[in-house]
């Protein structure tokens, strides 16, 4: 009877969506079920009363109305809407979509199998009971957003399962024996989903990588990579092309450039980098003015476009920076031999060259192809030794350089570009990558010497392709865009800044950021500096690439692209080319063709971006697993309706207090004025206040480290 049961529902799951199908293709048409039936081929007399049920159920459901006995027909408030999903932890979900001001709730059973972040098809109707939240349901799976899944093996006799560490995936993928690949009960490895039977409650996968044991260094950073979709490894195909290079350059090549091998260049990086994708070359000039070239790998020389090299670089879109490894977008052959910027060897650049006055005004601009020589190779320790000394190798060069980029900022600042300073956490690693220590990356004049000069070739080359022609002659090119705050985020913001006595004047964008960078310099030192830069950060809009040409807000620029940094980003891969096209005189490229490519890079930038968050927070959790029992002074730096985050000053190590474990009181989130209220005693836990806290529990493997309060 037990098996009879279940059949029917499954059957019931498997029917439903047809039958969905079959009354929305005949709307404005009312069926019975034998007329359902019908259309769906089906004669047996139980499977008719399956039909019926649905029929039913999905009348109580408002997906069809009955207008008369036994006669259904699709709801008129239906319609159709394609947008992306969002997950719960609770197994039902929301679709965001751009065709809806509001999100679409899924109920669990309503899923049809879709994934977070997966782009579906959904139906819509109004939620009954005057409720305004809208339901829906899945009727198809457009694109999947991730195949790939890390997780634990659990192995037994016949089967395996791979339980994924993605807390947005909820069920577990079903792996046959012949596809485990060896893979022991325990150990963490990758699995690709391969199907997905109608009404399975799991999917069926395969593996396809075994990481290792769970907790360990190795294992735990190769998973943050294969769950953020990058891969551990780079393909031998790719290898071999960047293999095949012998390094030399022809000299023919290098007539076809504007040469720089006598002028002063160097490069200044950090100590323990090897892809050196920025020099710059100076010289006074006889009218008293400065030539300074800001010389960029010229990576499109050795990627050619359709290449192995190319699809590879342009699929990872960046290079990746966890805190024990980088994996880069090239292969190492090229972007820590042939294409960095060593000392003391010729190479192939990508310029731009400015003539510029005592003012920093440029007064001449030229953009191609380059060959240096550098002659200097500084970290930023050794050329802020020079800044702050005045002696040393280039002390003249280093000294005007550092003027001119001090005015260039001021000019940047006077124009409305916003100062975030946020404070980047660092570890210190034993040869194991153990964590001995942490520390908060200090950033000095050198840093933003070579920022500045970045930024103006940045600006210079969009502005250069940016303002030419006009209307369908206009040449599309690459832009890094940066729309104004969302006026409601900003409002929200500036009430909460004014809690700490901070005023934020949204009068108008110039106001906005007149005020902000106020804040910026009044915050430095104080405990509520990270808690405000990172809320205000938030308030913002997201920089993205784009083929329109738009403003960067943030930078106060009319026009911005990346062109610096080739060998580790692949929209400058996209702009050197560009540039380079319509430097010959090249006609407009295609907008449609490129749009989709910029926004792939700017989803693997997010990616990156959290894959390299992810590592420090394993790092931050390393790090305090032999402290459990160790009492910290901490800023409250966030709130959710479970609890709050609390970052330990010292170390910037962040971790959770839950709030079912603060055991003086039942506390409910405002989250209008960012803080938890105790409802007996009103004690209140505000964003940014001070607590005391101990390590509770680390748990390495979910990167999770929990704190408990300690009362005053």
């Amino acid at each position: 009877m037990a098996n009879k049961s279940k059949q029917l529902k499954g059957l019931k799951q498997v029917f439903t969506q047809l039958v969905i199908n079959i009354l929305a293709k005949s709307s404005g048409k009312s069926l019975n079920y034998k007329q359902v039936s019908s259309a769906l081929n089906i004669t047996d007399a139980e499977t008719r009363e399956v039909i019926l049920e649905i029929l039913k159920d999905e009348a109580k459901e408002g997906t069809f109305r009955e207008v008369s006995k036994g006669k259904f027909q699709i709801s008129d408030m239906k319609t159709y809407v394609t947008g992306v999903i969002d997950m719960t932890a609770t197994g039902s979900a929301y679709v965001v979509s751009d065709e809806l001001e509001d999100d679409v709730f899924i109920a669990p059973r309503k899923l049809r199998n879709a994934l977070h972040k997966d782009k579906v098809k959904v139906f819509v109707y109004e939620r009954k009971g005057g409720k305004k939240q809208i339901e829906g349901e899945v009727v198809e799976i457009l694109e999947r957003s991730k195949k790939t899944f890390t997780g634990q093996l659990v192995v037994s006799k016949n089967f395996a399962f791979l339980e994924p560490d993605d807390r947005k995936m909820l069920h577990d993928i079903f792996i046959p024996l012949e596809n485990s690949k060896g893979g022991k009960d325990g150990q963490k490895a990758v699995a690709r989903i391969t199907q997905w039977p109608e009404g399975a409650k799991n999917p069926v996968g395969e593996i396809v990588e075994i990481l290792g044991s769970p907790g360990e260094n190795n294992t735990e950073m190769n998973a943050i990579l294969a769950d953020f979709g990058f891969a551990t490894s780079y393909p031998e195909s790719g290898i071999r092309e960047a293999e095949a290079f012998d390094g030399k350059i022809p000299s023919g090549e290098i007539k076809n450039r504007r040469d720089f091998r006598k002028i002063t260049t160097f490069t200044i990086d950090p100590a323990d980098a090897k892809d050196f994708d920025d020099a710059i070359s100076f010289r006074k000039l006889e009218n008293g003015n400065y030539e300074i070239g800001v010389h960029i790998a010229d990576v499109t020389y050795y990627v050619k476009p359709g290449s192995e090299l190319d699809r590879e670089a342009e699929e990872r879109g960046t290079s990746v920076y966890l805190v024990d490894r980088v994996i880069p977008m090239l292969p190492e052959r090229l972007s820590n031999d042939l294409c960095s910027l060593v000392p003391k060897q010729d190479r192939l650049c990508f310029a731009a060259v400015f003539e510029l006055d005592d003012k920093a005004r440029v007064l001449n601009e030229w953009f191609g192809r380059t060959v240096i020589h550098s002659n200097r190779r500084f970290s930023y320790e050794e050329a802020q030794m020079v800044l702050d000394t005045g002696k040393g190798d280039f002390a003249g060069e280093l000294l005007k350089l550092n003027e001119l980029a001090y005015i260039l900022r001021e000019q940047r600042f006077k124009n409305g570009a916003i100062n975030f300073e946020t404070t980047e956490v660092k570890f210190r690693l034993d040869e194991k990558g153990v964590p001995l220590g942490v520390y908060v990356k200090e950033r000095k004049d050198t840093h933003k010497l070579i920022e500045d000069f970045m930024l103006l070739a940045n600006r210079l080359v969009a502005r250069f392709i940016g303002t030419r022609g006009k209307g369908k002659n206009k040449p599309p090119f690459v832009y890094r865009s940066h729309d104004a705050p969302d006026a409601e985020n900003i409002a929200t913001f500036a009430q909460f800044a004014e809690k700490f006595g901070y005023k934020i004047s949204t009068k108008s964008t110039r106001e906005i950021s007149r005020s902000l960078n106020f804040l910026m310099e009044d915050v430095v030192g104080r405990k509520e500096q990270n808690v405000l830069t990172h809320l205000a950060i938030r308030a913002m809009s997201k920089a993205k690439y784009t083929t329109k040409q738009t403003s960067h807000y943030g930078l106060a620029f009319d026009y911005y692209t990346h062109f610096t940094s080739p060998i580790r980003r692949y929209p400058d891969v996209m702009v050197h080319r560009l540039l380079a096209h319509y430097l010959d005189g090249g006609k407009p490229v295609d907008a449609a063709e490129l749009e989709p490519r910029c926004v792939h890079a700017s989803e693997m930038e997010k990616r990156a971006a959290d894959a390299e968050r992810a590592s420090v927070k394993y790092k931050q959790a390393e790090y305090l697993q032999d402290n459990v029992g160790e009492v910290y002074q901490g800023v409250i730096s966030g709130l959710t309706e479970w609890g709050m985050y609390v970052e330990i000053i010292e170390n910037k190590c962040e971790g959770m207090v839950r709030l079912r474990e603060i055991d003086d009181d039942f506390y409910v989130l405002d989250e209008k004025n960012y803080c938890l209220i105790g409802q007996r005693k009103k004690k209140k836990y505000q964003l940014g206040d001070e607590v005391k806290v101990r390590v509770k529990n680390v748990n390495l493997v979910k990167r999770q480290i929990d704190f408990k309060i300690v009362m005053q």
